[in-house]
């Protein structure tokens, strides 16, 4: 831990009102990010008025919220790792860990599965009777806490009625909040298994639905109701399961088949991360070296031979789509090509005196000629806007048009976070990067799902949003270049807030410009859409009902958009 014995000993004299708190709080979240809340509120008050202008912070305070940086830094954040570990030799049965209160900690890929759930996903988000979630819940502290044994509940499943038998079990050696291990007994088709049955034995769609009937237990008179068929036919069908599966028995099939599921569940050897992302299909990150010798990275879906459309994937690093909106745009005949920006993934950050919005439209400028892409579709989200509207300037004719969703704008108010970033950017870049750092550390250990939720401004047609398929994980999963196990991307989101203010070129955009808004998005007023929209030339679109999530939860009406744009 750093020594602090340099720190000079009159910090209320050194710092001014309220200065002594905000040192105290400062060292207090570099060693517990859940402080952030406190601290931030206190660093409000500290804030100038708008009418007295910026004001800078006081240079011993900065030296000390640079000091508590460095010092979080220092701090191990590894602690997920270590209870994710438990799930590790848990494949065929769906386990997760929990401390009862709010969230799940971790889960394996057989509960992911089972029951459409992700590390960070809340109880609730759990597919059973709101009666019973309550009181596994309450189970799962007392057994946490070893207040009571081991405990079995019988859960009913909301999506089929079906009844679900749950183990609780305490964990030994743990750290932090105590937590349980669920086991349960529902049982679980990976999403691709009837690819692979497919691809490995050549099952026809009938034939591996009866599979998956028998790994139910469901006897074949029962299967044959469920198909609309005769028994005779199901018969039939077995027979040819058998012979191109080379088994010769029910129970022989089933070891076989059982075996291959445990096969599915297990996470690939250097395969792409799968967390929160079972249902995308994976992608392989390529990357090749820009002109001054750094690295960026990029991800593709859709079609290879399409449209070429740029995905800017915003400051949280929402680079998937939903996996029904992945498959359309294949369809459709789009390659979608999402350059990491600078700082994230593994793409080597910006040199300090490069401006980032310029720095980024100049990699996407790179990027494009190694690709070979003589015009470019752009869909830009939050404040990537800038480095969209920087790349038009610099290469014309490239850029076919711009749709940008969910706009971060220049002038936030104050009232938001993204307004209170900017004045605290004003007033103290040290300031700034402490809280960024403590904010990406607290949703590693707590959960990204809400930290993220709460980021796009805690909408509550956002939370909606993750009811439909595909929104969480592509949110999740997505992200992962900005906020993962191995990645975080503080540095680069703090730098870009800090250059927020002059990150738009002056003047009319040089493509056409779609603003897609969502008409409940609490960080973008519509009269500041509309004042941003009469400089920019842009024309504005309002999606009713959605918020900040847009492009994930109305991905056929920007697909629409996008096709529209890469007619021209």
């Amino acid at each position: 831990m750093e020594d602090l014995s340099g720190v000079p000993e009159d910090r209320a004299a050194a710092s001014g009102a309220g200065g002594t708190d905000l040192v105290h709080l400062a060292y207090e979240l570099a060693l517990d990010p859940a402080r952030l809340p406190d601290f931030a509120a206190l660093w409000q008050e500290q804030l100038t008025p708008a009418t007295e202008g910026p004001r800078a912070a006081e240079p011993t305070l900065d030296l000390h919220f640079e000091r508590a940086r460095r010092l979080l830094e220092r701090v191990p954040r590894d602690q997920r790792r270590g209870i994710e570990a438990i799930l590790a030799g848990i494949l065929r049965v769906p386990a997760f860990l929990s401390d009862g209160v709010v969230r799940i900690a971790a889960c394996n890929l057989a509960a992911e599965s089972a029951f459409r759930i992700s590390a960070g996903a809340p109880l609730a988000a759990l597919p059973f009777d709101a009666a019973d979630v309550v009181a596994l819940s309450s189970t799962i502290r007392r057994v946490a806490r070893r207040a009571v044994p081991a405990r079995n509940l019988r859960l009913r499943s909301v999506p089929n009625g079906t009844t679900v038998v749950v183990r609780v079990c305490p964990i030994d050696g743990q750290e932090g909040r105590a937590k349980a291990l669920v086991l349960a007994t529902e049982p679980v088709w990976p999403e691709p298994f009837g690819e692979l049955l497919n691809e490995t034995f050549g099952l026809t769609g009938a034939e591996v639905e009866i599979v998956h009937g028998l790994t139910l237990g469901l006897p074949l008179r029962e299967i044959a109701s469920l198909r609309g068929r005769s028994v005779e036919t199901v018969r039939t069908q077995m027979r040819s399961i058998q012979q191109k599966t080379e088994t010769h028995s029910q129970s022989e099939l089933l070891r076989l088949v059982m075996g291959l599921m445990e096969l599915a569940l297990a996470p690939a050897v250097g395969a792409p991360p799968r967390s929160a992302g079972r249902l995308h299909e994976p992608l392989m990150r390529q990357s090749f070296l820009l002109p001054d010798g750094r690295r960026l990275e990029w991800l593709e879906f859709g079609d290879p031979v399409g449209a070429p459309v740029l995905h800017l994937h915003g400051e949280f690093g929402l680079a998937r789509w939903t996996p029904a909106a992945e498959r359309a745009a294949r369809l459709r005949r789009l390659r979608v090509i999402v350059p990491i920006r600078a700082g994230y993934g593994r793409s080597d950050p910006l040199p300090e005196e490069t401006p980032f919005a310029e720095g980024n439209a100049a990699d996407l400028a790179a990027l494009a000629g190694h690709l070979g892409l003589p015009r470019v579709a752009v869909l830009a989200l939050g404040g990537d806007l800038g480095a969209a509207l920087w790349l038009a300037r610099s290469r014309p004719g490239l850029v076919t048009g711009i749709a940008a969703c969910a706009l971060d704008l220049p002038d936030a108010a104050a009232a938001h976070w993204p307004g209170f970033l900017a004045r605290t950017a004003e007033r103290s870049p040290a300031a700034l990067a402490l809280m960024v750092q403590a904010a990406f550390a607290f949703a590693l250990d707590g959960g990204k799902e809400h930290w993220l939720l709460g980021a796009c401004g805690g909408a509550a047609a956002d939370r909606l949003a993750l009811r439909i398929p595909g929104v969480r994980e592509a949110l999740l999963v997505g992200s992962e270049i900005c906020l993962g196990a191995e990645t975080s991307a503080h540095a680069a989101f703090c730098r870009s807030r800090i250059e927020a203010c002059r990150a738009l070129p002056p003047g009319p955009a040089q493509s056409p410009l779609l603003f897609l808004q969502g008409g409940l998005d609490p960080l973008a007023p519509p009269a500041d859409v509309a004042a941003l929209a009469a400089r920019t030339g842009a024309e504005v679109e309002v999606l009713a009902g959605c918020a900040r999530l847009l492009f994930l939860e109305q991905w056929e009406t920007v697909l629409n958009r996008l096709c529209s744009i890469t007619a021209r």
